[in-house]
């Protein structure tokens, strides 16, 4: 019986989420287990029969081959402090580290440099967005030194510690949660800063709208108020205020950070400030001098304009960050643990059986096989296996797909996605950092903190960007004070001279323009912003992104090379048909169920599915020994039996099958599989069996059907002016008839080839120039997959494998279509990120030699302190703004839409 506490645990809605763990795969088969197996049947073999077996060379190639995807698995991007093996077996370390106090490009070019200062640091990359700098060492041994570079940089004036590891669900929700929050925080003060700054902006440009005022004959602008804004000493009281008040901490930030020698652009923006302000109170105080020039309402505005931008930009860094707040939501840190009296749930279909308690507990508290009660509205917060209940899931934040699917008993449910009509209960098959959601997010956030290629280049720029401007500010106040005036006479007569032509003042004003107008942070922002938005964004359409350096290969793939069965296929294939030269069709079923009941490949399960829907009786095996891409061996009932290809199983053994009783065997299974094949768009597969001292006894007959927008997508690829390569393990004309469905050339298609033979296709094609991609879903593609400049990896019924361990795109749709997605949204970011650049550098290209004067001798035009701050907090709003634009980009599904139209109703 239900107590009340439980009961009323039960109308609880806990909504939240959690990271992600190393994918790692291993083969529980190796060439030393075959080994022995192989000697004792040669021994037998000696005396018995009058056959050779061949001894395969299948270990070496699986070795090579596994060689190719260790190298892949370490692709992603370091958590926490921890040691792994490298490439070349020997141990390395990464450290994460959350880092404060950057504000632009010059910052973190900054704090890289402290870092791989250190002999011990291999590399390091630096994210300003996230706040985070991730840091791989040369040795293992060195692992204390995370708090040695936390308290470097904090020395240097970027506030930082390490980031701590083993945190379950709830505690890395309340982490992120707290940076959000304390991001928001420091937007208030801000937006207070701001209403501060432009209130006595307001005061001091009260003089200047009274002369305004009666310009237009409008004469309100008079009493002791306005006369004592038109003085000299309270415009200086109001400067003093502003740069002391919300000035304050970014001047001190300034001056820090040139004491520390990491100047930055409060740096810039702070001596700006203190130039303007200093030039008016000599100005003010030696009035001899006849400058007539205390302009302190310049420092106001200009500290008010800098200080606007910047709130403005938190704002919108913020909103490029809702995406990830977003996926946050989507993980529940509380879930509802069953607990069944004994014998009664297994018997009991019913949600909650008789007798049962529900308690709510912490996600991280559950644990694999637990039965869990999700009610209609809440976020499912464990991946499992639904035991009782009937609803509808709504799956988007996997396929991208807003339609919701039906789900009953023995159908497998995500953890972050949302239940909507009746109660179900599951039970948990993954938990914790191992669940999708987390991954999903602990991949995004890898991803964001992996800068593309083209940061590089801006980081190179803006790292001596400040050091550089201090130089220009410098040779201008030369120029003009030595040179300029003499050479250009005229240029006395502008106003920025003051009323008596001062050259010392015209140099000192125009040397305050270039520090200001500089804008080394929309240099810094360029990139992170939109592989922020982008790698966020594509999470939320299914498109699990492992970092900004793989959207921009993507962005410039010009062929892809696609695997057949599970790619253009659906992935789930039957057996069709059953051919047999001795034994019959139930004997070769078992045989051939036996050896493959160990194997994970889609047609191993369609032959394991087929023998128990005959209620076949399996018999035990030993030594199962699997060559991805060929085939699988193994003892039954003594002898050798091997299932697979028709070559690689003919070279297994001595007896050798007729030619002629082959053909006739290939024709009769492909002949049974296309009468029983329900789908007029499929594939056939033949898998062929042998045995020891028979050789090559039948074959199966594998059908599987096209995917319904397989050749909506090949379009759409050639549309794009991607090419299209097939490379197929299986025989040439299944292959070609499946090229044919779909719309492949000829000369793009390549059958019979091995996992390695792959690899060196793409290879070649790399070696010509061409950048490549490859899609695949299963063990024989990880090797292709690592090799390809971006590897993508379709994850069918939701489980990781080393298709998706090796690929560095993951569909978690599941839908072929998301390979063009994918591309369109790399496109788009990328073409984001040239924009942003472009107008970072173009700017400060064109406004810093004209804030140094350069249009003044012909144009008479000079800038002003508060312009100059004005069109530099522009310039990073631009940036800023113009990656969030890429929130409205949607997905062109007419690729879905065409092949929908013509599915069968």
């Amino acid at each position: 019986m239900m107590t009340s506490a439980s009961a009323a645990d039960l109308l609880c809605l806990p909504l939240s989420l959690p990271p992600h763990p190393s994918y790692r795969y291993s083969s529980s088969c190796s060439s030393s287990s075959y080994i022995p197996l192989l000697q004792k049947r040669r021994r037998n073999a000696a005396s018995q029969h009058p056959f050779k077996l061949l001894s395969p060379n299948f270990p070496n190639r699986r070795r090579s081959t596994l060689s190719v995807f260790a190298k892949a698995v370490d692709f992603k991007a370091p958590l926490t402090e921890s040691v792994r093996p490298d490439g070349d077996g020997e141990p390395n370390s990464t450290v994460l580290l959350d880092v404060t106090g950057m504000m632009c490009g010059a910052c973190v070019s900054r704090v890289k440099s402290i870092l791989s200062s250190d002999d011990r640091v291999d590399s390091v990359v630096v994210n300003m967005l996230t706040e985070t700098a991730a840091i791989k060492l040369k040795k293992a041994a060195e692992l204390p030194a995370g708090e040695e570079f936390a308290e470097k940089l904090t020395q240097c004036g970027f506030p930082t510690k390490m980031r701590e590891s083993g945190l379950g669900i709830q505690e890395k929700v309340k982490k992120w949660r707290e940076m959000v929050a304390r991001k928001e925080a420091l937007l208030l003060e801000s937006r207070n800063r701001v209403a501060f700054a432009w209130t006595l902006v307001a005061l001091c440009c009260g003089a200047h709208a009274s002369h305004i005022l009666h310009s237009l004959g409008i004469h309100v602008a008079h009493g002791s108020v306005f006369e004592a804004l038109h003085n000299s000493y309270v415009k200086c009281g109001l400067a003093l205020g502003a740069l002391l008040g919300p000035g304050r901490d970014l001047l001190f930030d300034g001056l820090r950070a040139f004491r520390k020698g990491s100047p930055n652009m409060n740096s810039l923006v702070g001596f700006g400030s203190i130039a303007a302000f200093a030039i008016s109170m000599v100005s003010l105080l030696n009035p001899e001098l006849e400058w007539d020039a205390s302009f302190f309402d310049e420092p106001v505005m200009l500290l008010g304009f800098v200080l606007l931008g910047r709130s403005l930009e938190e704002r919108a860094r913020i909103r490029a960050s809702s995406d990830m707040n977003e996926l946050l939501s989507l993980v529940s840190t509380q879930s509802r643990l069953v607990i069944a009296p004994s014998g009664s749930e297994s018997a009991d279909d019913s949600v909650l059986c008789t007798g049962a308690m529900c308690i709510e507990v912490p996600t991280d508290d559950i644990k694999i096989g637990d039965s869990v009660l999700v009610l209609p509205g809440e976020t499912i917060p464990v991946d499992g296996k639904v035991l009782a209940g009937r609803s509808v899931v709504d799956e988007s934040m996997l396929t991208g797909e807003s339609l919701p699917v039906f789900k009953e008993k023995g159908l497998l449910v995500s953890a972050g996605t949302i239940n909507w009509d009746g109660p179900l209960r599951i039970q948990a098959t993954t938990t914790g950092s191992n669940s999708t959601i987390t991954k999903i997010v602990t991949m995004v956030e890898d991803a964001q903190g992996r800068e593309a290629p083209i940061q590089r280049l801006a980081d190179s720029i803006a790292g001596p960007f400040v050091y550089t401007v201090m130089t220009l500010s410098a040779a201008t106040f030369a120029f003009w004070n030595y040179i300029g005036t003499h050479a250009f006479p005229d240029v006395l007569l502008n106003d920025v001279a003051g009323p008596e032509g001062n050259p010392l003042l015209l140099s000192l004003k125009l040397s305050v323009d270039v520090l200001v107008v500089s804008c080394p942070c929309a240099l810094g922002l360029a990139t992170p912003t939109a592989i922020l938005v982008g790698t966020s964004l594509g999470a939320k359409q299914g498109l699990l992104i492992r970092g900004g350096d793989v959207l921009e290969r993507l962005a410039g793939i010009d062929h892809i090379t696609l695997d057949k069965t599970g790619t253009l296929t659906e992935g789930k294939p039957a057996v069709s048909g059953v051919a047999y030269l001795s034994h019959g069709e139930s004997e070769i079923l078992r045989m051939a169920a036996a050896v493959e009941k160990t194997a994970s490949h889609p047609i191993a399960k369609a032959i394991l599915t087929r023998a128990e829907s005959l209620n076949l009786d399996l018999p035990p095996t030993r030594g199962q020994i699997a060559e991805p891409g060929f085939g699988t061996l193994a003892e039954v009932d003594g002898l050798l039996v091997a299932v697979g290809t028709l070559s690689w199983v003919h070279e297994r053994f001595q007896q050798k099958t007729d030619p002629s009783h082959l053909k006739i065997l290939e024709e009769s299974v492909m002949r049974q599989s296309s009468m029983n094949s329900s789908s007029s768009v499929h594939s056939i597969t033949a898998v062929y069996v042998g045995r020891e001292g028979e050789g090559i006894i039948g074959a199966i007959g594998i059908s599987d059907s096209l995917r319904s927008d397989a050749k909506s997508t090949m379009l759409g690829l050639k549309q794009r002016g991607i090419r299209t390569v097939l490379l197929s393990g299986d025989r040439e004309e299944a292959v070609a008839t499946v090229a044919k469905s779909v719309g492949i050339e000829n000369e793009f298609i390549n059958a019979s080839l091995t996992p390695q033979q792959k690899s060196g296709v793409i290879s070649s094609l790399q070696a010509s120039g061409h950048s490549v991609a490859m899609v695949g879903d299963g063990i024989n593609d990880a090797p292709s997959l690592a090799l390809a400049d971006v590897g993508i990896a379709l994850q069918i019924e939701k489980q990781e494998n080393a298709a998706s361990n090796a690929a560095s795109i993951i569909l978690l749709g599941n839908k072929l279509s998301q390979v063009a997605e994918a591309i369109d949204l790399a496109r788009a970011t990328m073409a984001k990120v040239h924009q942003n650049l472009s107008w970072a550098v173009a700017y400060n290209i064109i406004a810093i030699p004209i804030a140094a004067g350069v249009l003044l001798p012909n144009f008479d035009f000079a800038m002003t302190p508060s312009l100059s701050g004005g069109l530099m907090a522009l310039s990073s709003i631009f940036v800023v703004t113009n990656s969030l634009l890429l929130q409205f980009h949607r997905p062109d599904r007419k690729e879905r839409r065409a092949d929908d139209a013509h599915k069968p109703v």
